[in-house]
């Protein structure tokens, strides 16, 4: 489940998961659809156009109060490596589903980085369904040397609930409720050594669920950080999320590495995860790297959960230059050129 952040005055945080209802309540296949569960967002991209239409249609309506025929401007975050299909889709639906007066899009890594002050550096994004390594000069993407990875917040879910039940095999998990075990309970070790201290020796916590099943957590919270640092958990031969920052940057030109790896900043949910900022830190200072990465530090006015809305924070603070200066799509750019404007005007 992906998280939708919006805003127009006040923040809103809108789960993107919908559950399919009939248009016609009496009818007999009702009961079916009761539990069927429909994400228009999988690994970061749109795959169901209808669904997302009746979601931004939700957000812009009910929840912004938008007015038909009084739509405003929306700007959009792109994740590393999106198709252009899918920009011209989503830049047509706004205007010609919508009717909307404006649009602008930009990639997540170049607005992470806006977030801390920042127009070069890296951005290590761990969403839900992908981690995105990015490395960005003068606020423009190296896509030769970043890489999306098909991991991410659900992976660490479903690792959860596997070594939960493992501990806890006569209860029965529902994956919303291991999604809200992981985000307080999932933890980094300070290093691979304590890890392997705590595979012998955990502490375990018991936690009631609302249905009333107690559970024991021990071990299995470190298990969940560790596999970013060793995908091999997870059943994948990739290397520790250090060690593809490093790689990824070692494509750059060496002139730029120091600009590069200095200016590190982590983003996504995960990346909030206890323990995880330090566990980063400590394996950047064993890299073999002639520069090591090392991590920027959020403004001191930035709210603490900066990390996980970085991304939307420095669309927030774009949003505010690009559309008073005229710099976005607009409705005469999009009738006179079409949806490939897009690639034209933002990028």
């Amino acid at each position: 489940m992906v998280m939708l952040r919006v805003s127009q005055n006040a923040q809103q945080v809108i789960p993107t998961q919908m559950k399919q209802v009939p248009e016609d309540e009496s009818s007999t296949d009702a009961s079916l659809l009761e539990n069927v569960i429909v994400d228009p967002v999988v690994r970061g991209f749109i795959r169901d156009w209808d669904a997302m239409e009746d979601l931004l249609s939700h957000v812009l309506y009910t929840g912004l109060g938008w007015e038909i025929g009084n739509e405003g401007q929306i700007l959009f975050t792109d994740p590393l490596a999106t198709p252009k299909a899918v920009r011209e889709q989503l830049v047509q639906m706004m205007f010609e589903k919508f009717n909307i007066s404006g649009f602008f899009a930009s990639e997540q890594a170049v607005l992470s980085l806006y977030a801390v002050g920042r127009i070069s550096g890296c951005t290590v994004d761990i969403g839900h369904g992908k981690m995105d390594i990015a490395s960005v000069i003068e606020g423009a993407v190296q896509h030769i040397s970043s890489r999306r990875f098909e991991i991410g917040g659900l992976d660490l879910t479903n690792l959860f609930a596997q070594e939960l039940r493992k501990s806890n095999p006569l209860v029965n998990f529902s994956i919303s409720d291991v999604e809200k075990l992981k985000e307080r309970y999932a933890s980094c070790a300070e290093d691979d050594a304590a890890y392997q201290k705590i595979q012998q020796a955990c502490p375990e916590e018991q936690h009631t669920l609302p249905d009333g099943q107690v559970i024991k957590i021990g071990r299995e919270r470190y298990t969940v950080g560790e596999a970013l640092f060793q995908p091999s958990i997870l059943g994948l031969e990739l290397h520790g999320i250090v060690e593809q920052l490093v790689r990824c940057i070692s494509t750059v030109s060496s002139e730029n590495h120091r600009q590069l790896l200095e200016n590190t900043v982590l983003c996504g949910g995960s990346a909030s995860m206890t323990g995880f900022e330090d566990r980063f830190q400590k394996e950047a200072s064993l890299s073999s790297s002639a520069i090591r990465p090392c991590l920027v530090k959020p403004p001191e006015y930035m709210p603490d959960n900066l990390s996980k809305y970085s991304a939307w924070v420095g669309g927030a603070i774009l949003a505010k230059v690009v559309f008073p200066q005229n710099q976005h799509v607009t409705k005469a750019d999009y009738d006179e050129t079409g949806p490939s404007i897009v690639h034209r005007k933002c990028f």
